[in-house]
């Protein structure tokens, strides 16, 4: 067990060390201040605000989920992508697989391993989109009760709780195509390939959301329960919506887990 943890804390190590990882949490940890920028000079050129200008000029708390929105189902996605999906075929294409095979590691704690590094750097990505949005909005736009979609009001405490538990589903979701992108690439040695492969099956998904005839499919498509966040948005909290969502979750870590070891646990290791 020991052995496992300094792997992994190795993993964690180069990850985030690695320049274009850095500079991919930097970009989206700037695009909450330039929505909330823009938000806010919109909102003081126009008195009659409506809609989302006016939810977050009412509430600071509301521009995390406004960012949320805005990049769970494209940027947040290829982030996350990008380590995953060059978890395996990194290393594979760069030829070090076969040497990190050869210590005692194990082919199924080294997967483990590069999955939990995945879904460290998931939660990572939310957290910094969510802390960006949070002192975004702290600093351009005043702080207080919140006005949920049910109506109702919550204090800003109970808005902060609100906020917490939005990152933890929106970092969960994250972690499902984490796994996603884990499986595509153990099939190759070209890590570009999984992470494009991976990005692109988010932009069919989210295609075939929009072709109102192919509506019975929807609610089992990934990209379909990135935006259940906005559950906590409502008095009571939809935890029915939440739960569904993790459900998916859930069954997408389980299944494409499962792909990837019964690929990785018996392929060739050439490279």
């Amino acid at each position: 067990m020991r052995a496992f943890w300094r792997l992994l804390g190795s993993e964690l190590g180069l990850t985030f060390r690695r320049p274009r990882n850095l500079v991919m949490l930097a970009v989206l940890g700037v695009v909450p201040v330039i929505v909330g920028v823009a938000l806010r000079t919109f909102g003081g050129a126009d008195d009659d605000m409506t809609g989302l200008v006016q939810d977050v000029a009412g509430n600071s708390l509301m521009l995390t989920f406004v960012s949320f929105s805005f990049l769970v189902l494209l940027l947040m996605p290829v982030a996350v992508s990008v380590v995953a999906g060059d978890s395996v075929a990194g290393e594979a294409g760069g030829g070090t697989l076969r040497y990190l095979l050869a210590a005692p590691a194990g082919r199924t704690r080294l997967l483990a391993v590069k999955y939990l590094n995945a879904v460290v750097y998931a939660y990572a990505v939310t957290a910094v989109v969510a802390l960006s949005a949070l002192v975004t909005g702290l600093v351009l736009f005043p702080a207080g009760d919140v006005t949920l979609l049910s109506g109702t009001t919550a204090t800003l405490a109970d808005g902060l709780v609100r906020i917490a538990i939005s990152v933890g589903y929106v970092g969960a979701g994250m972690a499902a195509l984490a796994a996603v992108a884990l499986a595509l690439s153990v099939f190759t040695e070209v890590s570009i390939g999984a992470i494009a492969g991976t990005v692109v099956l988010v932009i069919v998904c989210q295609v075939l959301r929009a072709i109102p005839e192919l509506g019975s499919i929807a609610p089992y498509l990934l990209p379909t329960r990135f935006t259940n966040f906005d559950a906590v948005l409502r008095s009571p909290i939809d935890v029915a919506a939440l739960r569904d969502g993790l459900l998916t979750f859930g069954a997408y870590i389980v299944l494409f887990g499962s792909i990837a070891w019964a690929r990785f646990s018996g392929k060739d290791i050439t490279s």
